[in-house]
């Protein structure tokens, strides 16, 4: 199979964490047959940098015409980077908006699962870690808040920011039937996330969820409010399975549950339309603070490469052997530093791609 790749490196830790995903999966293509090419675009702050836009038009039609798009993480400090200096609709952020609107990206999957091996390096109590946890958060990508009309203004005297959160029974429905599709391939429930009791928005979620689910008679149903859910993610994560829920509450609780994971190196993601196509990049941010240091995790970045088999091309084979290649390296004990304990191998970002890329060269 011939898979063409639109590829950003994006800021930060960006570019280390991606050349280390390209190589797993130039190995794969080698063992299996397969011929990845990649169109290398700009997106966030090199974009910025170099265009003076955080996306171009140019950059956007080379993302629309691959097969898929395989990303880092964008962003800077946002205390001392130049480019929080720029008004909103310049900073890199906008950019990554603007390709998740432009590529119809609506499906935010976000796994959260804790391997026996990094037990340890979850921060909650042994007896709620040693249960360990799978679930998947389906996060509403492109309504929203983040996605609603905004002002500031001074009125009478007094700045006033207005930020408008708008969804309509359509962008609920499409996101809610993912869900529901996920979840009956999985262990056949969803925890729909809301704010119910306060918000129109979420109580429109809410009923349009419950009559998606008269579908699914073979998934249970359960409502729960996101400060709620909030707390059950440290209390007992294991009682999830999918959590289904809106733009801003996915962001902020995808972030909990990849914190409770034992680090936030290690979780993918992927961001979805109707057809094949896909958008994968590790849920963490660009950590300016380490970059060009060889410390980075590149595994959440890695596990995003064998999403993108699987969802865009459905290549299982070949994504099962990715997430073989991590388990098997982990089980050997090697770690880079956001997930190293005691007795344990110490790598850096260039050492685990190797040592991933050689186990997939040797299943």
């Amino acid at each position: 199979m011939n898979c063409n790749i639109a590829v950003i490196k994006g800021d930060g830790i960006g570019p280390e964490i991606v050349e280390e995903a390209m190589k797993v999966l130039d190995v794969v293509g080698k063992k299996y047959g397969h011929q990845f090419c990649y169109s290398q675009i700009l997106l966030g702050g090199a974009s910025i940098d170099a265009y003076g836009v955080p996306l171009s038009d140019e950059a956007l039609q080379i993302a629309k015409e691959s097969d898929a798009v395989l990303m880092g993480s964008i962003g800077g400090n946002t205390t001392t980077s130049p480019w929080y200096q720029l008004p909103p609709a310049l900073r890199p952020e906008a950019g990554l908006l603007k390709i998740r609107k432009e590529l119809g990206l609506f499906a935010n999957i976000r796994p959260a699962y804790l391997y026996k091996e990094l037990a340890k390096a979850c921060p909650l109590k042994e007896e709620i870690s040693k249960e360990g946890f799978d679930m998947v958060i389906m996060r509403e990508l492109t309504g929203g808040l983040y996605f609603g009309e905004r002002k500031t203004e001074e009125v009478d005297g007094v700045r006033k920011a207005t930020d408008t959160l708008t969804y309509d029974e359509n962008e609920i429905r499409r996101i809610a039937i993912r869900g529901f599709d996920i979840a009956r391939k999985r262990k056949k429930k969803v925890t729909s996330v809301d704010k119910a009791n306060v918000l129109d928005s979420s109580r429109l979620w809410r009923a349009v969820v419950s009559e998606v689910a008269k579908e699914y008679q073979d998934v249970t149903l359960e409502h729960m409010l996101v400060d709620n859910c909030a707390m059950q993610l440290v209390r007992d994560p294991a009682q999830f399975d999918v959590i289904l829920t809106e733009n801003m509450f996915g962001d902020i609780l995808s972030d909990e549950a990849s914190m409770v994971t034992g680090s936030i190196g290690m979780l993918s993601s992927a961001s979805l339309r109707e057809d094949k196509f896909g958008l994968y990049e590790p849920s963490h941010g660009s950590a300016p603070d380490i970059a060009g240091k060889n410390i980075a995790n590149p595994i959440a970045t890695i596990l995003s490469a064998a999403m993108m088999l699987r969802y865009s091309f459905d290549l299982d084979q070949e994504a099962d052997a990715i997430e073989q290649a991590v388990q098997k390296v982990l089980e050997e004990g090697y770690r880079t530093t956001d997930i190293m304990s005691e007795g344990q191998r110490l790598v850096g970002t260039k050492e685990m791609g190797d040592v991933i890329a050689q186990t997939i060269e040797n299943l």
